[in-house]
């Protein structure tokens, strides 16, 4: 009964998180922040490792990091680097493209976007190889490479976590959305281009509701000793939670005996799973 409780809660979960989602990138929140800058940078991101190890044809490698010698520092540009400026560009006409209608959320999410291609801009890596005689860095061939994806994952988490409250200014005669501004402040002083910036307060994914799209967290697997998003503390709100006892069985010690069959022995333990009240 324990595991059977999981299995439908994990497919029912499963299930909505697409439906959250949908309904997560039309909205004006943190949450819709860090879906479009996540996914601008994944693009580009892509597109450029795609280009880097010969997968399309309109792209290779970074034609403008070759041939160059820098004598006082003693490296030149060598073996392939990686054409991050394809790769942006590619993710600015594929991304913003659906982003037609003017409007404050058209300036919120083209400045997000921008801002996770900035970060992913931002940690391109310089690998270099020495040359010399036994051992020695006489000169050395460089090239830049692409972060791992990971990477800029957790730091757009952390920019989601400090993301900035904007409002819009309308400063044209026709009273068009023109630009963003930091709410709360009286000067008109712009976020930063990595910051994230949402304009509505998000909802409060604690509890079910339809309207936003949040599923809540009644029934989630937690984690009672972590004291992360994954614990049980934070998971389930307050509410507490609730414990699942089971009994894992499986195949163990399994041998192989000539000829020709495979003999195991059954192996079980007892363990607990915990769901949010």
């Amino acid at each position: 009964p324990g595991m059977l409780f999981i299995r439908q809660g994990g497919e029912k979960f499963c299930k909505s998180i697409t439906i959250f989602w949908e309904e997560v990138v039309h909205t004006r929140s943190k949450e819709a922040a860090f879906t479009y800058a996540i996914t601008a940078a994944g693009v580009a991101h892509a597109i450029t490792a795609a280009c880097s190890q010969g997968n399309l044809s309109s792209c290779g490698c970074d034609r403008e990091k070759q041939g160059y010698y820098n004598q006082e520092e003693g490296w030149k540009w060598g073996g392939c680097s990686a054409d991050i400026r394809y790769g942006i560009d590619f993710s600015r006409r594929f991304v913003d493209a659906r982003e037609i209608r003017k409007s404050a959320r058209r300036l919120m999410n083209l400045h997000n976007n921008e801002a996770g291609r900035k970060v992913l801009e931002g940690r391109m890596k310089l690998e270099c190889k020495c040359h010399g005689v036994s051992g020695s860095c006489t000169t050395k061939t460089c090239w830049t490479t692409l972060p791992k994806f990971r990477e800029i994952g957790y730091i757009l988490k952390e920019k989601y976590n400090a993301a900035v409250q904007v409002e819009v200014v309308r400063a044209s005669r026709l009273r068009q959305p023109t630009f963003l501004k930091i709410k709360q402040i009286k000067s008109y002083q712009k976020p930063m281009e990595t910051d994230l910036v949402f304009i509505d307060k998000s909802p409060n994914y604690c509890e079910e509701d339809a309207s936003t799209g949040s599923v809540g967290t009644q029934g989630r697997l937690c984690n009672r000793t972590s004291l992360g998003a994954d614990g049980c503390g934070m998971m389930c709100c307050g509410r507490g939670y609730n414990t699942h006892q089971y009994t894992k069985v499986w195949q163990c010690n399994c041998k192989f005996h000539w000829c020709c069959f495979v003999k195991c022995n059954t192996c079980s333990e007892r363990t607990e799973v915990f769901t949010c009240k």
